[in-house]
């Protein structure tokens, strides 16, 4: 994992190397270098709009474009796709199961010194809680470019949650992503992690403090958070008998919450939530905010180790 790629560049490079389709047309809301949806403008000019600081507007556009046949990709910062543009998202994209994938880049807490403002923790929530939206978070740019490539194969709405940081490669070139399919990044008997995101890193880190400690550790990497893979989750729970979860996003509505809804109904066992604990971001440096937020190995760990105690 010494390589080190943000997910928002795997986007825009994905992007461009799809972007021969000539139904595929890319908006963005000014802000084409930092999603950068700049490389796919390079390339195809005449299919890249930016439509300017008016993100609803350019989801209701997106839609109109859908609704003639084009595959549209929207681009904006994940606070302002999935909270200032929801009513555009919910009713002029998601309801007609239009083919609009909103690239949200810049989600989660590590933006970093933007703040808490543009720090969209309530994003997952949102966007999977809306009827016949697909919602995608990918731990790494190799992951992050073959489920753009698949989403513009899919057939109506994603949200893809991308980063701003740049994090470590996990998976190899040959590895077979499929769009609600999780993968299981290791196995192990006694606990399960059930990572999102970034957050894969840190689960993988948290697995080696647990083996150390001779703890036998399954890591999950659950990359669509809905359609979720139900299959997977039921059975780490019968196998493992104990989960923990592992998200860049409020405890609230994410990643947790979604593997309680298919736990507590079909194998219930003890379960812990590493993400943040219900409350706003700061600004600050992301390795710090990640630390003062307990998004670190050294808390999953901990929380392992807690729902071992309950098992």
């Amino acid at each position: 994992m010494s390589e080190k790629i943000a997910t928002r560049v795997a986007y825009g490079t994905a992007l461009a190397e799809i972007g021969h389709n000539e139904n595929i047309v890319v908006l963005d809301a000014d802000l084409s270098k930092s999603t950068r949806t700049d490389l796919f403008q390079k390339k195809y000019p005449e299919r890249h709009i930016n439509m300017g600081i008016a993100e609803s507007n350019m989801m209701s556009v997106a839609a109109g474009l859908a609704s003639c046949g084009k595959v549209v990709f929207a681009s904006t910062f994940a606070m302002f796709a999935s909270g200032r543009a929801f009513d555009q998202v919910r009713n002029s994209i998601c309801y007609p199961h239009l083919n609009v994938k909103i690239g949200a880049t810049h989600a989660g807490i590590t933006v970093g010194e933007d703040g808490a403002s543009h720090q969209a923790i309530e994003d997952i929530a949102l966007m999977r809680s809306i009827p016949q939206m697909t919602v995608i978070s990918p731990a790494d740019a190799t992951s992050a470019a073959a489920l753009v490539k698949q989403a513009a194969e899919l057939d109506g709405p994603v949200y893809l949650r991308l980063g701003r940081l740049d994090v470590p490669v996990v998976y190899s070139a040959d590895t077979a992503f499929e769009i609600g399919k999780g993968l299981t990044v290791k196995d192990g008997k006694d606990v399960t992690l059930i990572a999102t995101g970034l957050m894969l890193e840190q689960a993988m880190k948290a697995a080696e403090l647990l083996e150390g400690e001779k703890i036998s550790v399954r890591i999950i990497d659950i990359h669509t958070i809905k359609p979720i893979d139900q299959e997977l989750i039921i059975k780490a729970a019968k196998e493992t008998g104990a989960i923990v979860t592992c998200e860049e996003h409020n405890i609230v509505g994410g990643l947790g919450s979604a593997v309680a809804e298919v736990v507590v109904k079909k194998c219930p066992v003890p379960m812990e939530m590493v993400g943040i604990e219900d409350k706003f971001g700061k600004s600050g440096k992301p390795a710090d905010l990640l630390a003062k937020y307990g998004l670190t190995a050294e808390n999953i760990a901990a929380k392992a180790k807690e729902v071992l105690i309950r098992k």
